[in-house]
């Protein structure tokens, strides 16, 4: 394993037990984002770097009970959090890194990342990965339930032109990731960038 997810696998470790507690307001905007992923029913999705699992229910809810939640993520303590929470009932939790999914190409419709870009080792290259699990015209939702300045502000840092966040950033990112942007969201209450896969 990296020194990169050794690092992210520690510091999520150290929160896993009272994450949902530290942010026990985020669930409407958690469930606004899922559906502005436009998921129906039968879909197959992905929730990537789920952490505790706070998406799965709104997932679950979107796809109905024919279609396939999956909640993946490298901290095997937040899994356990999701458990505790019962969120288990509404996907399958994987335990894997979401820069080698263990996933057939093109055998999902759509992906979930909620706080998950900052935590990639190799964004172009860790995108493209998500990219190869959805089939063309399959949907990606970046999501944060704050905005950027939002965030530096809580962090005491601040934003910088080279945030991968930051629209003229990312648009690009995304797109040379088998990505093209959609919609862009960013203001304090939310954050959310849309793409659909090209090909």
């Amino acid at each position: 394993m990296s020194d990169h997810h050794t690092h992210v696998q520690e510091f999520f470790a150290a929160r896993a037990a009272d994450w949902d507690s530290r942010f026990p307001d985020d669930g409407p905007v958690y469930a606004a984002a899922v559906a502005d992923l436009g998921l129906r029913e039968g879909d197959r999705v992905l929730d990537a770097g789920c952490g505790t699992g706070r998406a799965l229910t709104s997932l679950r809810a979107a796809v109905g009970a024919s279609g396939v939640v999956v909640g993946a993520d490298l901290t095997p303590d937040m899994l356990q959090a999701a458990v505790r929470a019962g969120r288990d009932r509404d996907g399958r939790l994987l335990l894997a890194d979401v820069t080698a999914l263990p996933l057939r190409s093109r055998s999902l419709d759509a992906v979930f990342g909620a706080g998950l870009i900052s935590h990639l080792p190799d964004p172009a290259e860790n995108l493209r990965e998500l990219a190869r699990v959805v089939r063309p015209g399959g949907t990606l939702a970046l999501f944060h339930p704050i905005g950027r300045a939002a965030l530096a502000a809580r962090q005491g840092r601040r934003i910088t032109p080279d945030d991968l966040r930051a629209e003229p950033v990312l648009r690009p990112l995304l797109a040379g990731s088998g990505w093209r942007l959609t919609s862009y969201v960013d203001r304090d209450d939310r954050f959310l960038a849309l793409a659909v896969r090209e090909g």
